[in-house]
């Protein structure tokens, strides 16, 4: 059973991230160590004690759709509202609605260990987190008023509808519309697909918040509105009204996070109403609705990152548990009668660190990614400093962390041999819940194109280069540490940065002579190459600030990663630089009539 990392996960944040100097320099208000001991501590224990015995039992129910209304399993409503009732969904929401204004990245460990307990559980959460966001910067004060409160409390629950049949992630295909009534509202016409959590029996209202265009909108992205749409509206009193022109046709049967409903909903069809068409208002200016939705897809992409690290971890605490208690075959380190615990046999070791390591390094790199999002608020004179590091970090938060996801959770279907195929152990459960999270809020190949072709380049390339600064400094303290169980990682992390720099100056090259297709054929071994890369140099960091009790185990831990998992490096360096030609010329086979 799943077990909060709660000194793990405080150690990352105080030590690693800079939330500890932060908290320490007064930038945090009232959050001091002992709070944020304190609040971690309970949101692992609910993560621990009440959202992962449900999880199994999600999986085996689903979601079920009957004439419109969505079910969700047994006890999902009741957790949910317990969930809500302790203010979870309030952390970081804005004071003056009733949230607690703390930092993304306190909420970002919280959901870790709430989607560690059950993925589609934590999923749904997200969202609503994200819609807060978006209205929070772009809605009028009169919407806010109105919706704020419920969302940041989560009595009511938001969500994001983007995707239509023929528009997934190219939006310049989308076809639903809104058609201004004259009274400040609009009536809403589409179909959207994959919405998640778009209807559930959870709260009593959901707010979606949906692109549309209006009729005399440009063609393309330039011509896209975002509007909000309520399941139900709103009296003048907050009470709620008549049932809106929305409903759900459809929820989809999927590989896995059953319990997480995935709707598609159909706008303004004359099911609900006398008239035809769901009633929405405008949320921020005409045509300017994806850089509203950006606000909340910025939001979504890091806390779909930490579920791939959610799910890494839990599926790494149930392959050691399961390594300690399976017993197979003879092994020289083991003492005891008959056949030993496989956790003794090196290939089972070689698993478990890995995952273990994997983990570790993709929450480093999304915390660090979180923290610099806290920071652009409260940096002052350095906002663009950290507005340009949270750019930079998010595209890799998303892909590395989810892929890494569905890697860890892979690798622990094999420490359990047989049975992790088995559906009984839950093994295979994690697996086909991570599988979605590459997929989602912009494909890995998309943030790696984001990361080549629009972060690297910033100011120049200064970005990049301060960063890898960054890293370097780093590792010219682990050279200079006394501990040879830290220093002794010095040389291999130098390698891989070595890669790391030479892979950067390439695609810098390459975008500054106008070769995009090189860049795009390396833009996904780039983004592993720095995952991988700046993951194991968090890792040097965290050994480095531990105490002599703790410091061991994570420098072993980076002396793992560093001589088996960082030699990677060098062939993704190889494939950046000389695979594009090959990889063009066969992807022509594959194009040709």
């Amino acid at each position: 059973m799943y077990r909060a990392p709660v000194a793990e996960i405080c150690h990352t944040l105080k030590q690693v991230t800079g939330l500890g100097e932060a908290m320490a320099s007064g930038q945090t208000g009232d959050l001091s160590e002992d709070l944020l001991d304190a609040i971690v501590e309970e949101a692992g224990r609910f993560a621990s004690d009440e959202v992962a015995p449900l999880s199994r039992q999600g999986d085996q129910q689903g979601a079920p759709l009957d004439d419109g209304v969505v079910t969700m399993p047994d006890g999902w409503k009741d957790l949910y509202r317990r969930w809500a009732d302790g203010g979870w969904n309030a952390l970081t929401g804005p004071p003056e609605f009733g949230g607690q204004g703390l930092p993304m990245s306190l909420q970002t460990a919280a959901f870790e260990m709430w989607n560690s307990g059950s993925l589609a559980f934590g999923i749904g959460p997200s969202l609503t987190i994200g819609a807060v966001e978006a209205l929070s910067t772009h809605a009028t004060e009169q919407l806010q008023n109105i919706y704020l409160e419920k969302l940041v409390s989560g009595d009511w629950t938001g969500t994001m509808n983007l995707t239509e049949p023929q528009a997934g992630s190219d939006l310049n295909a989308l076809k639903s519309r809104a058609e201004p009534v004259g009274d400040g509202s609009y009536l809403v016409f589409g179909q959207k697909i994959f919405i998640t959590y778009g209807e559930h029996d959870m709260t009593d209202n959901i707010v979606h918040l949906v692109l549309a265009r209006l009729p005399d909108a440009p063609a393309g992205q330039k011509g896209i509105s975002l509007f909000l749409v309520p399941k139900y509206l709103v009296n003048e009193d907050g009470s709620l009204g008549a049932r809106n022109d929305v409903f759900c046709s459809g929820v989809e049967h999927k590989l896995g996070i059953h319990a997480s409903p995935t709707c598609t909903m159909i706008y303004g069809d004359g099911k609900f109403g006398d008239m035809p068409g769901a009633i929405g208002w405008l949320i921020g200016e005409e045509n300017r609705g994806l850089a509203c939705m950006f606000t909340m897809m910025n939001n979504a992409r890091l806390l779909v990152g930490i579920q791939g690290v959610a799910v890494a971890e839990a599926a790494t605490q149930q392959a050691v548990a399961y390594a300690m208690d399976r017993k197979q075959g003879r092994a020289e380190t083991y003492q005891g009668e008959g056949m030993a615990p496989i956790i003794h046999h090196p290939d089972v070791q070689r698993n478990v660190l890995t995952m273990k390591a994997l983990t570790a390094a993709a929450r480093n790199i999304a915390y660090n990614c979180a923290h610099a999002i806290d920071q652009q608020g409260a940096a002052g004179e350095h906002e663009a400093y950290w507005r340009d590091r949270a750019a930079l970090l998010t595209p890799i938060s998303k892909a590395f962390s989810t892929d890494i996801g569905v890697e860890v959770a892979s690798i622990g279907v094999q420490v359990h041999g047989g049975m992790g195929f088995i559906e009984e152990t839950g093994a295979a459960q994690l697996l086909r819940d991570a599988r979605i999270a590459p997929i989602y809020e912009g494909t890995n190949g998309i943030q790696a194109i984001d990361l080549t072709t629009r972060k690297l380049p910033l100011n120049d390339g200064a970005v990049i280069a301060q960063y890898i600064d960054e890293l370097k400094d780093i590792i010219e303290q682990v050279k200079a540490s006394n501990d040879v169980q830290i220093n002794v990682s010095a040389s291999g992390l130098a390698v891989a940065m070595e890669d790391l720099e030479r892979a950067t100056n390439f695609m810098l090259d390459r975008l500054r002579s106008g070769e995009k297709q090189v860049v795009l054929a390396g833009a996904t071994p780039y983004l592993r190459l720095i995952g991988l890369t700046a993951g194991c140099i968090y890792l040097a960091k965290s050994a480095l600030a531990s105490s002599d009790f703790e410091r061991s185990d994570r420098a072993t831990l980076t002396n793992f990663m560093t001589s088996n998992l960082l030699k990677e490096t060098s062939g993704l360096c190889a494939s950046i630089e000389l695979g594009a030609d090959s990889l063009l010329q066969a992807g022509g086979l594959l194009t040709a009539e």
